[in-house]
């Protein structure tokens, strides 16, 4: 695998960066900035790929399914950044989106050497995770050949799961067999092979795609408020506040009561004060909307209109 490494986009020399170690500290971050205003367009032009791909997690996670993100090195540690973050945006279960990484946790903070390169580590790690038909997998890799993360779609196309690969290098081994394809055309980086920068930044981007849509499209976010943040520090109660207060047009006070009512559930308490609900009859009615604000919302519109 090793023989034809410098022909992959992300390995090969950038012309523009040939006399780096020569410019100025004005001059690098000119040119890394100049790189870097090419991966919103590389991202662009594989929206369709990344909408097909957010369609697929979000009905999974319609029906209770998991979403898993698997990588190596930078692409492992950004999945698990990713995932970190879905449960105090979203509400998530921590078990809901999972990001999964060569070498566990310690690969976190330091290099674990040779567990992006084994074939077997990626499948057992899927099969310790429990993944099930109908959870979602997606590989990461930069490359787009590291053996870790084609091990481990294999194994979850064995188990039956749906898989998404993404990677920066056009043909990408990971790709084959897989659901949905996401190829991101970067090129060459800054620093010949470096990885973490224009392709970790464009991962990053996609990362932010996929789960984003995914929970807005399964009821998560109302209009564009984080509608199921947990409040869990000062900045994120404050900020459950202030939903409130602009969703109903309620007061601060008021906003404060409301919320302490619906003990800290910022859905429940919209619908609390839009409906004029109790809180458990307004809870009945979130249940019954799929915890979707808007539909619960419309529900009790309607029933009035037909009254």
């Amino acid at each position: 695998m090793g023989e034809n490494l410098h022909q992959l986009q992300t390995e090969m020399r950038n012309a523009a960066s040939e006399q780096l170690d020569q410019m100025s500290a004005l001059e690098i971050v000119t040119l890394m900035n100049q790189e870097d205003q090419k991966v919103a367009q590389a991202v662009e032009q594989v929206l369709p790929e990344i909408a097909q791909a957010v369609e697929l997690i979000a009905e999974a996670l319609e029906k209770g399914r998991r979403l898993f993100y698997v990588g190596a090195g930078t692409s492992g540690r950004l999945g698990v950044l990713d995932a970190a973050e879905c449960p105090p945006t979203f509400g998530t279960d921590p078990a809901e989106v999972r990001g999964i990484i060569a070498g566990g946790s310690k690969a976190l903070t330091v290099a674990v050497e040779g567990a992006e390169d084994s074939l077997t580590l990626g499948p057992e790690d899927v099969r310790e995770a429990g993944v099930q038909a109908g959870d979602v997998i997606v590989g990461i890799a930069a490359s787009g050949r590291t053996p870790y993360v084609i091990g481990a779609l294999a194994e979850a196309k064995i188990r039956q799961a749906v898989t998404i690969s993404l990677a920066c290098n056009p043909g990408s081994e990971i790709n084959q067999g897989v659901d949905v394809c996401i190829n991101l055309a970067v090129g060459p980086e800054v620093v010949t092979g470096s990885t973490r920068l224009k392709a970790g930044t464009a991962t990053k981007m996609v990362l932010n795609m996929l789960t984003t849509a995914s929970m807005v499209r399964v009821g998560k976010v109302y209009g564009n408020w984080m509608v199921n943040v947990q409040a869990t520090n000062n900045k994120l109660r404050e900020r459950a506040k202030q939903i409130v207060m602009q969703v109903t047009g309620i007061e601060y006070p008021e906003a404060e009561t409301l919320i302490a009512e619906a003990a800290g559930d910022v859905k429940l308490a919209i619908v609390m004060q839009l409906t004029g609900l109790p809180r458990a009859a307004a809870e009945e009615r979130l249940q019954s909307a799929g915890q979707k604000v808007r539909q619960a919302i419309e529900h009790d519109q309607e029933e009035k209109s037909q009254s």
